[in-house]
């Protein structure tokens, strides 16, 4: 995965007890000298008074010299939450149009109060929260958000009694725990770095008509010794679907709503109503009296027949893995997309699918590395039994499956990032016992994971064993596994040995196995040989990026085409051409190719050929990245060429009926079907022997592989021009074209013959 940064810093915010024009403010005042940045008409608002908002941009603003309409983005800060903003991000609203004041200067008054201009009825205003945005919404005057302290004297909220102490029952997990078909527990856990908790905690929810109160239906008890807040709820329905919330206390008395970290199901109001009907078919029903994102629980989970209940991977090191991102394999972009697909799959010869993350992320349109509720599949996809209906169908078609997973960091919206968070900094807080306030390493984002901390290490580890459980997950891989440290390293140092990485990497691996042996462990690592040989002896698999070799050979340029190091006789690394996070060989073909690659996508195509053959014969797991199959030959980078570009990219199902790419795609399954054919002769117990550096270029590059029954080898044509090429053989006597079926005498240690420009020979005896 990759990402960018984005640099925020925070502005102080300028008070001056002046007024304006409007009635509720004194007539005749003005902010006198404005300063930069925001500056207010009230050095103490109220809620129930008009609030005049000047904002003067800066030098190093975005706004400063913009000529164009400025709009505010507000809303009232309630309960953690963002409430009552009168318009979408893109919406120009005109009651949110700023007045131009003189250059580089706006104004705006929120009357005849903060609380009738919001509309905010009986909430309670004490924050509201100010962005400063240009018209398209691509410039802020301030980076970070901003926030006004409101005094409101009309509506106080919810008052606390005091915390009730008692011990909780024995045996009861965090989350979510069925006691009976009418009765839960619900446990959260609250205990900082320091020992320190909450003020307070409640549960409302469906099951007390989200009422707050000062009874055993809401309030929760506290057990200081096991660090939780708990509460038994009784005379539910079992199989009825309970969304609900925890409303917690802070000790500077703001409040604040979260989910639960463990539930199997989210209701989002900022994001569930643009989910198609069609692809979560279940009850998506946004409760009223929820804040923000809401939990949701049923006792009697649905049930589901699993046709294929005992599904175990053949052999590790010989997959063909198929990255998947749901989003844009089919033109529904979903879960049921996918499966009406998994012919294709089939027949293409893969034996495994490694989708792109799949646990609950931040908004719909994404690529999955923002991840906030991980025991939760992402609605955006399909419900919890359509997953299964896929992984179900996949391994009857004997296709193993994989979940790409993001343990090292999450977004925002996580509950274990958001229940301790230092809002003055925009950073986990201090005390926070999941999170690191800032990486050590200068690879992550969003919010970064100790998993030194036992708390981490046990959520996850519980996060794989349900997985595998309730999904049958055949493997995972771990993104971003050159995080898992808590050694401060840099750019230049990051890659080293590290130790205590690895321990923390085979606790993971360590659990996987416990749970279920055959269950696959890949790590995103790249990392000191030491290190990855040292996880590959405990069973582990790493990525081995060869996309710059594929890429250049592809292009037609012999520089930095070297493959040698896709094969490791170990074969505990998924060697790949492409993937999510390289540029397409297609494209670069297309856009920098040598030869007549710019022009000619026959020329391109069958050069495509002559890289996957030099590919899928290599003993060891292989990788295909989505559509590399068909020579998809649109970027995954941004037009800057320096970063990947997570948009939504096209479905080029129509590749499929263009005869030059309908020949790279027969090239590849017939390449698949001859390994799975001849597992055997693909064992890296098999002697290999290939050249393919910089050197064997111009005079055809060779591959030999043989055991004792079977041999092969590959002849390969990358220049621009047909050849008469010395092939190697291992032995004389007959062999068999694979591709045309022609016999060939073989009578002495090489065999000359003409191999077209980029094209390839592939010859057996067996």
């Amino acid at each position: 995965m990759k990402l960018t940064y984005i640099s925020c810093f925070l502005l102080l915010v300028f008070f001056s007890a002046c007024g304006s024009n409007d009635p509720n403010i004194n007539p005749g005042d003005n902010l006198g000298v404005i300063k930069d940045g925001l500056n207010y008409s009230l050095e103490k608002p109220n809620a129930d008074k008009a609030l005049k908002i000047t904002f003067k941009a800066s030098p190093s603003s975005d706004l400063y010299g913009y000529s164009g309409d400025v709009y505010i983005h507000p809303g009232v800060i309630s309960e953690d939450t963002w409430m009552y903003v009168p318009a979408s991000w893109d919406t120009n609203l005109a009651k949110c149009k700023m007045t131009k004041d003189s250059a580089n200067v706006w104004s705006i008054t929120l009357s005849p109060s903060i609380r009738e201009w919001f509309g905010s009825g009986t909430t309670p205003v004490t924050s509201v929260g100010i962005v400063i945005r240009s018209s398209d919404g691509t410039k802020k005057g301030i980076d970070s958000d901003s926030f006004v302290t409101v005094t409101d004297d009309k509506y106080k909220g919810f008052v606390a009694a005091a915390v009730v102490d008692k011990t909780m029952p024995t045996g009861l997990k965090y989350g979510i725990n069925v006691v009976d078909n009418s009765t839960i527990t619900l446990v959260m856990y609250d205990k900082d770095k320091s020992g320190g908790h909450k003020k307070y905690v409640y549960v409302v929810g469906d099951f007390n008509h989200w009422t707050l109160s000062n009874d055993t239906k809401s309030q929760m008890y506290r057990d200081d010794t096991a660090g939780c807040w708990w509460i038994t709820l009784s005379g539910l329905s079992a199989t009825k679907e309970y969304a609900f919330q925890y409303y917690i206390g802070n000790t500077d008395g703001t409040v604040m709503r979260l989910g639960d970290p463990y539930c199997h199901k989210i209701l989002d109001p900022s994001n569930d109503s643009s989910i198609s009907t069609s692809t979560y078919t279940d009850d998506l029903t946004y409760p009223t009296g929820a804040v923000g994102i809401a939990s949701v629980f049923k006792i009697q989970e649905d049930s589901y027949n699993w046709q294929v209940s005992d599904y175990k991977i053949a052999d590790k090191k010989d997959l063909v893995i198929y990255e998947m991102l749901l989003r844009d394999f089919t033109s529904s972009g979903d879960v049921e997309g996918a499966l009406a697909k998994l012919d294709y799959l089939k027949n293409l010869g893969v034996n495994a699918i490694e989708l792109m993350p799949v646990q609950e992320f931040d908004g719909n349109d994404s690529w999955g590395y923002n991840p906030c509720f991980y025991f939760a599949l992402d609605k955006a996809y399909g419900t919890s039994r359509m997953y299964k209906q896929f992984i179900d169908k996949c391994h009857q078609d004997n296709i193993a499956v994989i979940f790409d997973v993001v343990f090292n960091h999450a977004t925002t919206n996580c509950p274990l990032v958001k229940l301790y968070w230092d809002k003055t900094n925009n950073k986990p807080a201090g005390n926070n016992p999941w999170m690191n306030v800032d990486a050590p390493h200068p690879y992550s984002v969003f919010c970064d994971f100790n998993h030194t901390s036992t708390l981490v290490r046990n959520y996850f580890k519980r996060n794989l064993e349900y997985l595998i459980d309730e999904y049958h997950v055949d493997g995972f891989r771990f993104d971003l596994a050159k995080g898992f440290t808590q050694t401060a390293s840099t750019e230049a140092t990051a890659s080293n040995y590290d130790a205590s990485r690895i321990a923390n990497l085979e606790y993971y691996a360590d659990a996987i196995k416990a749970k279920n042996s055959n269950v696959m462990t890949i790590l995103e690592l790249f990392t000191d040989s030491k290190e990855e040989n040292a996880l590959a002896n405990d069973g582990i698999y790493m990525w081995r990026n060869l996309n710059t070799a594929y890429c250049q050979s592809a292009m037609g340029y012999t520089e930095n085409s070297n493959f040698s190091n896709l094969y490791e006789s170990k074969g505990n690394w998924v060697g790949y051409m492409e993937s999510h996070d390289e540029e397409r060989m297609a494209y670069k073909q297309k856009t920098w190719g040598n030869y007549d690659f710019k022009t000619s996508n026959a020329d391109r195509m069958k050069q495509l050929e002559v890289n996957t053959a030099f590919f899928l014969t290599v003993p060891g797991p292989k990788m295909i990245w989505q559509f590399g199959e068909l020579g998809y030959d649109y970027s995954t980078k941004q037009s800057n060429n320096t970063d990947n570009d997570t948009s939504k990219k096209p479905v080029k199902w129509d590749y499929y009926s263009d005869v030059d790419r309908k020949a790279l795609y027969d090239t590849y399954a017939r390449l698949m079907k001859l390994r799975n054919d001849n597992e055997d002769l693909f064992d890296t117990s098999s002697n290999f022997t290939w050249q393919v550096t910089t050197t064997n270029w111009d005079n055809g590059r060779f591959l030999v592989l043989q055991n004792t029954t079977k041999k092969l080898v590959v002849a390969g044509n990358f220049a621009n021009a047909d050849a008469t090429i010395s092939v190697p053989f291992p032995s004389t006597g007959m062999w068999t074209d694979y591709i045309s079926k022609g016999g060939l005498s073989v009578s002495s240690a090489t065999q000359s013959m003409v191999i077209p420009k980029h094209s390839f020979k592939l010859f057996v005896n067996f």
